[in-house]
């Protein structure tokens, strides 16, 4: 049962700052906390680093190593760009050395603010604390196709690897990192490949490395691209879709929806966290101190970004966990 705001004094779990996720920048946030002397807890409804965890198991980072790092702690890579793999073993090393104060698999149910302080209920407990750092990424939520049959079992929003794809007639929606990957892995292993793209041509954010091996894939005849195009509806043995030259109905076995992700915004909003009206949806906070428009809630990491998630990445968000503890600290600016 919820505890109300009038017994909140009854609560035994008090910290100064509690930070809500366990990913590169919420353990960021955490190790400024520590150092910086604040009293701090970081809820995480997964596993440590939950999103890198579910990221592909053979995805190469965009960023090489020391853009990655944390505090100047040295993240040792031997190849130019550092694998999933090895980025989960640096932020664990990371946390468990430094003994942050980190409990996973536990999920905020609930964030009520009183005229002092924050109370959150969890799946576990209650705890109050003065300040509230939010560091929840976007990767939870996927963007929809919305489209007839995008609950049917062979629609997939997330891709992991490419075996169960083998001999299989495979629907790639996108032409982000995401989607060219798994196209290029499937093809590998044995899977037919169609990307639907909405778009005129494949991502301009694609990897450098990456982008020319998917345009000659496509160029001969490898993997088959419609541009320009889009889903109109999916079936249990067919995927239909509109090209600029008409209506096209393929045979098809699974669907990859690889179209992107979006930050938690009914949880924002539910937090009085305001956003803007230009189709992006930037949450309001003062880039200098990180904190929201309601007073004692900090935004840290690519939350940050709205829907235009590509604004914001480990590299250029992690001044933001030293933003945030200074201010929580002494009222400074850095």
């Amino acid at each position: 049962m919820w505890i109300t705001v009038e017994n909140y004094k009854q609560f035994t779990m008090n910290y100064t700052t509690l930070i809500i996720g366990a990913g590169p920048i919420g353990i960021a946030c955490a190790l400024a906390c520590k150092n910086a002397g604040i009293d701090y807890v970081v809820i995480e409804k997964g596993c440590l680093v939950n999103s890198i965890y579910n990221y592909p198991l053979d995805m190469t980072f965009f960023s090489s190593s020391e853009r990655l790092e944390i505090e100047g702690i040295p993240f040792i890579c031997n190849a130019p760009k550092p694998k999933r793999k090895e980025a989960l073993e640096y932020y664990r090393r990371v946390a468990t050395s430094n003994e942050l104060n980190i409990k996973v698999y536990e999920e905020v149910k609930k964030v009520v603010k009183t005229d002092e302080h924050f109370i959150v209920e969890t799946s576990k407990q209650s705890y109050r604390a003065s300040k509230v750092v939010l560091a929840t990424g976007f990767y939870d939520i996927p963007n929809k196709l919305n489209v007839p049959g995008e609950e049917l079992n062979k629609v997939h929003h997330y891709y992991k690897e490419a075996h169960r794809y083998s001999l299989q007639k495979v629907v790639v929606v996108g032409a982000s990192n995401s989607a060219v990957d798994a196209a290029l892995e499937i093809w590998r292993k044995g899977g037919e490949v169609t990307m639907i793209v909405r778009g005129k041509e494949i991502g301009n954010r694609v990897k450098y490395w990456v982008r020319p091996d998917i345009e000659n894939r496509i160029t001969e005849g490898s993997i088959t691209a419609y541009f320009e195009s889009e889903i109109e509806e999916i079936t249990e043995t067919t995927v239909k879709f509109r090209t600029p030259n008409g209506i096209k109905e393929i045979e098809n076995d699974h669907v990859l929806a690889l179209i992107g992700y979006k930050p938690n915004f009914e949880f924002l909003e539910s937090l009085g966290v305001a956003l803007s009206n230009d189709g992006n949806k930037y949450p309001n906070y003062n880039p200098q101190t990180m904190e929201s428009n309601v007073p004692g809630l900090y935004l840290a990491g690519v939350v940050c970004g709205g829907l235009a998630t590509h604004e914001w990445f480990i590299e250029n968000s992690r001044i933001h966990a030293k933003r945030i503890a200074s201010h929580i600290a002494h009222g400074e600016l850095v």
